[in-house]
């Protein structure tokens, strides 16, 4: 069944309000979408509307939700905003924070993340991928852990895996070697499950590897809905419940992160609830 051309209309009035609130143009939003002038043009006057993957691309460009282009809100449409926090803001915590307290191996993992980190953006976006082991890094210190392994384990947490770095290299001490061991994986979609078993079957023989992966976990969860796929969402939420979760109880065997845990507890869960019921 065809849309009501007031549908289509309202669709169409919804892009281009999008588009204007972000300073764009017509032909500056084409070249993002890869399409042509005249298709955003027809989208806008309502004259033809775009498909799925194109009204994802429109959400994603448009720092907007699939949902506030294409239902009727009574005039609201929320903006998503693409981070909070400036990376150098960040930075600077983590460099003076390191620096009072006399953590070594943190001043030394800062420069190397960003440097191995440098170019790589977060998954569909143009967000520098630094953000994110400076949210991990800044989230624990936020909760009143200053382990300097920990912290430096944070920082350094995804630049074997995802940087071509070797642990040996790393320019830190050997405990936070193992912990960036801990927290590596290898990518083989046809052998992932038995992957993920030996790979969480590690974290939880150690507390702090463990809490890492909690913290790394709920700054995943916080960005998914736009950096990955339906298909990709279901399968976070299901290895959180899985794997994450229980290793909370690692976690807890620490006494000193106990609190931590029960916080790293109420953002997961509470952060998946809203997701099941939304999806």
């Amino acid at each position: 069944m065809k849309l009501k051309e007031t549908k289509k209309t309202d669709i169409g009035n919804r892009i281009a309000q999008a588009r204007k609130d972000c300073g764009m143009t017509q032909s500056g939003l084409a070249d993002k979408l890869d399409v042509t002038f005249q298709a955003v043009s027809l989208w806008e006057r309502g004259e033809t509307l775009p498909d799925t993957d194109n009204l994802i691309s429109l959400a994603d460009e448009l720092h907007v939700s699939v949902s506030a282009l294409v239902e009727d809100r009574g005039g609201y449409i929320f903006k998503n905003r693409k981070n909070i926090y400036d990376w150098t803001h960040m930075k600077n915590f983590v460099k003076f924070t390191a620096t009072a307290k006399k953590m070594r191996n943190t001043l030394m993992a800062l420069p190397f993340a960003i440097k191995a980190h440098d170019g790589q953006k977060r998954k569909r976006s143009d967000i520098p991928y630094i953000y994110h082991p400076l949210n991990l890094a800044c989230h624990c210190l936020a909760m009143g852990i200053d382990d300097d392994a920990i912290i430096a384990a944070c920082l350094l947490h995804d630049t074997v895996e995802d940087c071509g770095c070797n642990c040996d290299e790393l320019p830190v001490d050997e405990e936070t070697r193992e912990l960036v061991r801990l927290m590596t994986h290898e990518k083989d979609d046809a052998k992932r499950d038995q992957i993920m078993r030996k790979y969480y079957k590690g974290l939880a023989s150690n507390p702090k590897a463990a809490l890492i992966k909690c913290v790394d976990r709920c700054n995943n969860l916080t960005t998914m809905s736009w950096g990955l796929s339906r298909e990709r969402i279901f399968r976070c939420i299901d290895e959180t419940e899985k794997y994450i979760l229980p290793l909370l109880k690692t976690v807890k065997s620490e006494p000193d992160y106990n609190n931590a845990a029960w916080l790293l507890q109420y953002q997961m869960e509470s952060t998946l609830d809203i997701y099941k019921r939304l999806m």
